[in-house]
């Protein structure tokens, strides 16, 4: 039931992955304000006298760290700005889903599931509701189309091997439909391990 060593170099590397795509925006940050201090100090230093000290750090270090503090501020508004008043992230998350079959026109497994329950639930409380019955009906012919998605087949085989019991053939989709899927996912394993 437990993953294998591929599974689980796979899962290690990608937590590794996330780890350091997390210290990303951190380190970004310590490296726009070194390089920007740096680059900016040139043209400043003149006003920053070594020899003089402020409440006992010698001014060039407090030159320094005043420009660091800019470029940190600098960028903390940008994003404010970003974030308030250009509002663009919401944009980019409308044409991520856009983009996303499973948020427009297809389904993920579990909402299958989900839908198909709510569509037996329906026809059984309401047998003598037309409508309903239709609604039902249309839900179970959109239902039908799923089962040939390869998350459909990585379902089935997920839920075989982690529950230790076969997924049952549910009554909202084809005859067989789950079982075809079992099959499609293992004549692609044996595919693959052909190649």
């Amino acid at each position: 039931m437990g993953a294998g060593p591929a599974e689980a170099g796979k899962k290690w590397f990608m937590r590794q992955y996330w780890r350091l795509q997390q210290s990303q925006s951190l380190i970004s940050m310590g490296f726009w304000c070194v390089t920007l201090t740096l680059l900016i100090w040139p043209y400043v230093s003149w006003r920053f006298n070594a020899d003089t000290q402020w409440a006992g750090i010698p001014a060039t270090y407090v030159g320094l760290a005043s420009i660091a503090m800019m470029v940190l501020l600098t960028v903390l508004l940008v994003g404010y700005i970003y974030d308030q008043f250009l509002s663009l992230w919401k944009e980019h998350q409308n044409v991520i889903i856009e983009r996303n079959p499973f948020a427009t026109y297809l389904l993920t497994p579990r909402d299958a599931v989900i839908i198909g329950q709510l569509s037996a639930l329906m026809k059984t409380m309401h047998p003598d509701d037309e409508r309903i019955q239709a609604q039902a009906e249309w839900m179970e012919r959109w239902l039908a189309s799923m089962p040939e998605l390869e998350v459909f087949e990585r379902m089935v085989t997920e839920l075989d091997e982690r529950l230790g019991t076969p997924v049952p053939e549910f009554t909202f989709l084809p005859d067989g439909a789950v079982e075809a899927a079992r099959q499609s996912a293992a004549a692609r394993r044996n595919g693959d391990e052909g190649a």
